[in-house]
């Protein structure tokens, strides 16, 4: 991916991130629904952790157990880091990583409000990237992400990351998007198609092609046959931006949730130049095109043998 479309990027979920969008709004709640969380799920985490932008429910698919380490790739404000971090339970742990700093951020401050009124004890945030994650190797039980790998300009170094920092016998279990036929130029070239997880798609034979190569086995990559026009439920739902936290609060709340953070202000609340809303975008897509006929919410499993 050139770098003005990771900018763009960067910028487009910086701006989500710094705003006041959250389970209280009925589009976000209603996405999130549609792609697999129950309310119950939702009502158990903070409301600020979702923020529309799930394409599946890892953690619904994942076995996860007792005692596991747990990592999502791109974990944005921590959705999947929480209800990881409630089935792998106290001996466990989850561990979300994301290369935005305000996603970070906002899943830190997330983190400070657990389920009993206390932070949480068994979540970490590291600030980084999915292909260079900075984890040790074999660190992971399972690896987690929903709807981020399509983003990453090289899936196939992704997917040897997650092959090294999962231990052997370790799983991987994802909610993605990929395509069932090659995108038309105009929706391939489209910004908002990019940022809105559907021009960055890749085929699923090619999907599953860059996971034999990272080292997988049994391998599956199924469409789930949810209708993509659910993102259209949060148009219109952008949200006002919230307030920063400080670089105090960001330690405070590292302290208390064991979470680590690199702290750098992003997003739509002190950027010169105004970021289109990412839902706005998204939307606009799927009123011009047919999205269902190319691209599909897939489920992906493999085993590190």
């Amino acid at each position: 991916m050139p770098q003005p479309i990771l900018d763009e990027v960067r910028a487009r979920y910086g701006a989500v991130a710094q705003s006041s969008l959250s389970s209280a709004d009925a589009g976000i709640k209603a996405v999130a629904e549609s792609f697999g969380y129950s309310a119950a799920e939702l009502a158990a985490i903070p409301a600020e952790a979702n923020m529309g932008l799930s394409c599946g429910n890892p953690t619904a698919m994942g076995s996860l157990r007792p005692g596991e380490t747990v990592v999502d790739l791109g974990c944005g404000g921590g959705l999947d880091v929480f209800l990881a971090a409630a089935k792998v339970g106290p001996t466990g742990k989850a561990v979300g990583i994301d290369m935005t700093p305000s996603m970070i951020e906002r899943a830190i401050k997330n983190a400070g409000h657990g389920p009993d009124g206390r932070p949480y004890a068994n979540v970490e945030f590291i600030l980084a990237t999915i292909d260079n994650t900075t984890l040790p190797a074999a660190r992971a039980d399972c690896v987690i992400s929903n709807c981020v790998i399509n983003l990453a300009p090289d899936k196939s170094a992704v997917m040897r990351e997650i092959f090294r920092i999962l231990k052997s016998g370790g799983r991987l279990a994802v909610s993605d998007i990929a395509l069932k036929k090659p995108l038309p130029v105009e929706l391939a070239n489209n910004i908002g198609a990019y940022v809105g997880c559907i021009a960055g798609a890749v085929l699923i034979e090619e999907y599953r092609r860059h996971l034999a190569d990272a080292g997988f086995s049994n391998i599956a990559v199924i469409d789930s046959g949810v209708d993509l026009n659910a993102y259209s439920q949060a148009d219109g739902q952008s949200g006002c931006c919230s307030a920063p936290m400080s670089e105090s609060d960001v330690q405070a709340a590292a302290g208390k949730g064991g979470s680590r953070l690199n702290v750098v202000s992003t997003g739509c609340c002190n950027s010169s130049a105004p970021v289109k809303p990412l839902h706005a975008d998204i939307a606009d897509v799927l009123r011009r095109y047919d999205v269902n006929q190319y691209a599909a919410s897939v489920k992906v499993f493999a085993v590190k043998p």
